[in-house]
């Protein structure tokens, strides 16, 4: 028998997308934000939901530009703390030592030490509520060249990506194979 639990934040797993953003003076700075994920594939776009209150939300309004840097397991420890504290006061690139890379297609930083990011220029933006969704178009996406298998295109086993269990607020990594997609499902009937 199944337990109602009420309307709940909690579809799992969820992505550690850490969010590159410049503010007005230029300086870069990253949050970490679970609620996102790919909404489109023709254009190529991705969607995060923030809240108005967040610095990096208005950073977005601003430059109407950010980066995705997929969180790995190296670096699970720098994107929580990107997560508990507020760019407005901290330079959370200097203290983390991590690196601010220029994106090459949007006013955006990108974290240099995380292999794989995706540039985007924003293309929507929905009110929902508490949070608002800021649909990006991706323009371009960067991958560590150690990152990839042989056929040229990301391996999960080397890139180690996180996720997140909303509302049990932990933090996972991802386990063996099951099956390949648009193939297991034909050995049903």
């Amino acid at each position: 028998m199944k337990k109602s639990m009420g309307p709940r934040i909690m579809l799992f797993p969820a992505p550690v997308l850490v969010v590159g953003t410049y503010d007005g003076s230029g300086r870069p700075n990253v949050a970490t934000v679970a609620w996102g994920g790919i909404c489109c594939s023709e254009p190529p776009c991705i969607g995060i939901s923030l809240r108005k209150a967040t610095y990096t939300y208005g950073n977005i309004v601003e430059k109407k530009a950010f980066t995705i840097n997929l969180t790995t397991e190296p670096h699970v420890k720098e994107a929580d703390y990107f997560g508990i504290v507020s760019g407005k006061t901290i330079d959370k690139f200097s203290s983390t030592g991590l690196t601010p890379v220029r994106s090459e297609y949007v006013d955006a930083p990108y974290i240099k030490e995380f292999p794989f990011v995706l540039e985007c220029r924003l293309l929507h933006t929905i009110e929902i509520g508490l949070h608002t969704q800021f649909i990006g178009e991706i323009l371009d996406t960067k991958i560590d060249e150690e990152m990839l298998a042989e056929n040229g295109l990301p391996d999960i086993k080397k890139l180690k990506p996180v996720a997140y269990t909303p509302e049990i607020k932990n933090y996972y990594s991802f386990g063996d194979i099951l099956g390949r997609a648009f193939s297991i499902g034909k050995k049903v009937p």
